[in-house]
């Protein structure tokens, strides 16, 4: 079996569309390019693309909670990583960060923490995880020091200078 990474790792492009009139993404926008690029990650990292998931078994997750800090603004046609990390799961929550970075990962500029809550689509209720799936968390959970997102922040900011 191969090794699994505990930080996930991908590129993108900052997009006219999603920027302001001021040629910055978009507060709004950095929601969305955090949650296509955990998608994809989970697709390419662990092999699970909880849309196949949800219409074969019914069962996915859905966000419970977002905290997001922007930190450094991220550019029209800026070149950014976006990483993400589980830092905490239960029964059937995950607690992951997620962070955007300028291309040479010196200076991050946006930081969330999401909450995802594992949801059984047909019942309509919060669904318990499968072993297979606490086996994988308890492999790749990466937590932090930081107690809160409040903490977790200012730490950042810190080491951001």
């Amino acid at each position: 079996m191969p090794e699994l990474l505990n930080v996930l790792e991908s590129r993108t492009k900052v997009r006219f569309q999603d920027c302001d009139p001021f040629n910055h993404l978009n507060n709004a926008a950095y929601l969305n390019y955090f949650m296509n690029a955990r998608e994809d990650q989970l697709i390419d990292n662990y092999g699970i693309d909880i849309y196949k998931m949800a219409r074969k078994e019914g069962k996915s997750w859905v966000v419970g909670s977002n905290q997001i800090a922007y930190l450094k603004p991220a550019f029209l046609m800026e070149a950014i990583v976006i990483q993400s990390q589980l830092l905490q799961f239960g029964d059937s929550h995950l607690l992951v960060e997620l962070r955007m970075l300028n291309l040479d990962k010196t200076e991050i500029k946006a930081i969330m923490w999401s909450t995802f809550v594992h949801f059984n689509l047909p019942q309509q209720k919060r669904e318990t995880h499968s072993d297979v799936f606490m086996e994988l968390f308890k492999n790749v959970v990466n937590p932090v020091t930081a107690p809160s997102f409040e903490q977790r922040v200012s730490a950042v900011k810190k080491q951001n200078l």
